[in-house]
């Protein structure tokens, strides 16, 4: 009786300092629908050449710069890389899993020599090859969405309405996610329904709740809901 009661205090405390852990108040929400929401402008984009000629095409516009907070900007300028990669996905209102999703990478190198940002940025359409003179300048291209294609008019459903489950990752440290956004981006050109028969689905869907600290910083939102 002795021993035991010499080890109960012990117990109590470490049941106690666990305990915070098992629930803290930033666990991720158990749902997209619950994220924290933010505001986003869409627009209907009738297309009128190239490969997505003759769709109308739901886009999005919206700013994720709070994922890059003092210390990580103060990072940029170090000369290591530093990656800012965004997913967003398409859901419709009352539905878990997602109906379409679009991604966007942005990998940054300050370059000592030049004093100049080098940006590669990855997403639809393919790679291309930036460059910015300053942080706001990295800012503008690599944490802002601008007119980014979610999916045609012809794919959602009529008096339905849907949303954007956002999230940025900051330098992730899963190659496998990596390379699962460069063959999303790598499919033909408006290709962005995600359905159960797509080779990745599963590996894209339920991650607002699974990938925790994979990466140095990471954001999740949503947007306001637009209707079909």
């Amino acid at each position: 009786m002795k021993r035991a009661s010499r080890w109960s205090p012990l117990i109590a405390i470490t049941i106690a300092l666990l305990a915070p852990a098992v629930a803290r108040a930033d666990d991720p929400p158990a749902a997209a629908a619950k994220l924290p929401a933010r505001q986003a402008n869409y627009a209907w984009d009738a297309v009128t050449s190239g490969p997505d000629a003759g769709q109308t095409l739901l886009r999005a516009s919206f700013s994720f710069r709070d994922a890059i907070d003092a210390p990580l900007a103060a990072k940029l300028s170090s000369g290591l890389p530093m990656v800012i990669a965004m997913r967003a996905y398409l859901f419709a209102e009352g539905v878990e899993a997602p109906v379409a999703l679009a991604v966007r990478s942005c990998r940054v190198v300050y370059d000592l020599w030049d004093e100049v940002y080098r940006i590669r940025l990855s997403g639809p359409g393919g790679e291309r090859d930036s460059a910015a003179v300053s942080t706001e300048g990295v800012l503008r291209q690599c944490a802002e969405a601008r007119d980014l294609a979610l999916a045609s008019r012809s794919a959602l459903r009529p008096g339905t309405s849907y949303f954007l489950g956002v999230i940025v990752d900051v330098n992730p440290i899963s190659p496998e996610m990596l390379d699962q956004m460069r063959r999303w981006v790598s499919r033909p050109a408006g290709s962005t329904n995600l359905t159960p028969s797509d080779a990745l689905f599963g590996s894209f869907v339920g991650l607002f709740v699974r990938d925790i600290g994979t990466s140095d910083r990471k954001l999740r939102f949503r947007t306001q809901s637009v209707g079909r």
